[in-house]
Formats: C-alpha cells, sequence, structure tokens
C-alpha cells in the first residue's frame, strides 16, 4: 500500500511540473523571445517517472510495460527523455510547446482517467511471462514516442511554413518606400553624372542608401525564414530514428507470436493497424528518398501518420479486441 501511495505522488509530481512547465510556456512564448528554465521543469518531470516506474518493477518483479497504465507513463517518459536530448541539440526555443501537451496528455489521462484497479500493479498473464516482453514492448513505446513527436514537429512545420508564405506575398506587393526619392527630388537634385559611351547616367540623392538599406534588411530577415527548415529537417532526423525501431519491434512481435501462440502473423487488430502505420512512414520516407520530395507534402502524410499511430497504439485497444488486450478496457 505505502509503494501504491508513493507512486500516486509520483505520477502527480510529473503531472503537476508538466501542467506549470505547459503555462509557463505559453506566457514565455506570448511575452518574452528566449526560453528560460523549460529544461528544469521537463527534468523534474522525467525524473518523478523513472522513478515511479523503477519502484513499479521492484514491487512487481516484472518489467513495468503490462498494462495500459504502465505503458501510457512509460510513453510520457519516453516524451520527457525526446524532449530533454533534442532541446540541447537542435536549438529551438519553443520546441517545448510541441513536447509538453502530448507528455501531459499522456500523462493525465493515465493518472486521472483511468480507474484505480487498473492503476495497481498485478501479475503477468501467462502470455506476457516471456523475456520478450521487455525487448518488444519498450521497443515499440519508444518507436511510438519518436514517430509521434517528429509527427508533430511536421505539423508545426505546415502552420510555420504557412505563415512564412504570407509573408513573403506581403513582402511581394510593398507600399513606396518614402526613404526612395520622388519625381521632385530627381528632378531638383542630383547626386552625380557620368558620361559613359555619350549617355549621360543620372543618379538621384538617396537611390545609393536606400538600396543599400533594403539589401541590409533582406540579409537581417533571412535566418528567421530558416526556421520552417529546421523543423523540417528535426522532423526527417526523428521519424527516421522512430521507423526502424517500429520494423524491429513488430519482428520482435512476430517471434513473440510465434512462441505464444503459434503464428507469426494472425491479422490481429493491433497487427493490422501496426502494418497500416508501417505503410504510411514507409511512404514518408519512400517519397523523400527516391522522389526528392521535402517540406509540405512528406509533412502531410506525417500528419496523417499522427492519427494512425493513435489509433494503432489507443483506439485499437480501448475496443478491448484482439490478442492485444491484456490490461485495457474490455467490452
Amino acid at each position: 500500500m505505502m509503494a501504491f501511495d508513493i507512486e500516486n505522488i509520483l505520477a502527480n509530481l510529473s503531472f503537476l511540473s508538466l501542467l506549470f512547465l505547459l503555462f509557463f510556456q505559453w506566457a514565455q512564448a506570448s511575452f518574452f523571445s528566449t526560453p528560460v528554465g523549460g529544461l528544469y521543469g521537463m527534468g523534474i518531470a522525467n525524473i518523478a517517472l523513472t522513478a515511479l516506474l523503477l519502484i513499479r518493477w521492484l514491487t512487481s518483479g516484472h518489467f513495468p510495460l503490462s498494462n495500459l497504465y504502465e505503458s501510457l507513463l512509460f510513453l510520457s517518459w519516453s516524451f520527457t527523455a525526446f524532449h530533454l536530448v533534442l532541446q540541447r541539440n537542435s536549438n529551438l526555443p519553443f520546441l517545448g510547446l510541441i513536447t509538453t501537451p502530448m507528455a501531459l496528455f499522456t500523462n493525465a489521462f493515465a493518472t486521472f482517467t483511468l480507474p484505480p484497479e487498473m492503476q495497481r500493479s498485478t501479475g503477468l498473464v501467462p502470455a506476457l511471462q516471456s523475456n520478450w516482453l521487455m525487448m518488444h514492448v519498450t521497443i515499440m513505446i519508444v518507436s511510438y514516442a519518436a514517430l509521434l513527436f517528429g509527427c508533430l514537429v511536421s505539423m508545426a512545420f505546415l502552420i510555420v511554413h504557412y505563415e512564412e508564405s504570407k509573408e513573403r506575398k506581403k513582402e511581394k506587393v510593398l507600399p513606396q518606400d518614402s526613404s526612395l526619392p520622388t519625381s521632385s527630388s530627381f528632378s531638383s537634385s542630383l547626386s552625380s553624372s557620368s558620361i559613359l559611351d555619350g549617355t549621360v547616367t543620372l543618379l538621384p540623392v538617396g537611390f545609393a542608401e536606400a538600396k543599400a538599406d533594403r539589401e541590409e534588411n533582406s540579409i537581417t530577415r533571412a535566418p528567421q525564414s530558416s526556421l520552417a527548415d529546421r523543423l523540417d529537417n528535426l522532423s526527417y532526423r526523428t521519424l527516421g530514428l522512430g521507423f526502424p525501431l517500429l520494423t524491429i519491434g513488430i519482428l520482435s512481435g512476430a517471434v513473440w507470436a510465434n512462441e505464444a501462440w503459434g503464428s507469426y502473423w494472425s491479422w490481429d487488430p493491433k497487427e493490422t493497424w501496426a502494418f497500416i502505420t508501417w505503410l504510411v512512414f514507409a511512404i514518408y520516407f519512400h517519397t523523400r528518398l527516391t522522389k526528392n520530395w521535402s517540406g509540405t507534402r512528406p509533412a502531410i502524410i506525417a500528419t496523417v501518420g499522427f492519427f494512425v499511430l493513435w489509433i494503432c497504439y489507443l483506439g485499437v485497444n480501448l475496443v478491448g479486441a484482439g490478442l492485444h488486450s491484456y490490461g485495457w478496457f474490455q467490452r
């Protein structure tokens, strides 16, 4: 009982840290330009979830990935771990606005939605009493986290790309620049004249200075337009990590299924949706590697993969159908 109380305290601590972090990052994005302290809140949530999972492992005697509650907490932990690693390497200031909502959603769903009996640690059913449990389920959950994270970054790319496209359209239709000389100033004053090949080239006063100012402004705006490219690159790299893990997880699950049920593949609803998910991301990488697609079109495919992946991970099991319904809602 005491271990269960400690688990509740740690779960609530991780939830509160993610909740405050989300509000902090919203305020930060609205009023400030430099991120401060985001890693600390995510680090507290990660440490609390790590301690919670370790306590469940010690008290239950098996790796804590045997039911819905444990898998959701492990998924939330994976989101926080990805954030801590990528925040230091990607140098994207508001990356937490992408990762924190997902980590908070999975944490809140596990902590406040599931009934207490589903949150208690229990023994493994016979089919799960295998060494494949740690390898297969761990790889699958980590691949889900990587793929969901990459899909969210792709969705962020679509938003940023749309806003940047609107800015470019506005820049194409510029109003008359007051710094440029008018026809009256052109006729009244001349800065210089030169005779080239019998022709006179007249430069109005302020023309060179105005042109230099416009070139300088275009140079200072150039780094801002690369934000979409950075998001596209980060999404591609993250999905490139999740897709091989998903492939390994499906293959290891097939081997485990043969040991447990005597068949490598039985078109169980979970297996079917896992295959559909694999196909969606296979199409994503096929278009990028062989068709040289980049930007909007692959991001749309990744957005479709985001919803397909949630159906595979959560939707199928909430129905309670098939062989992958241990510890989940039953009809």
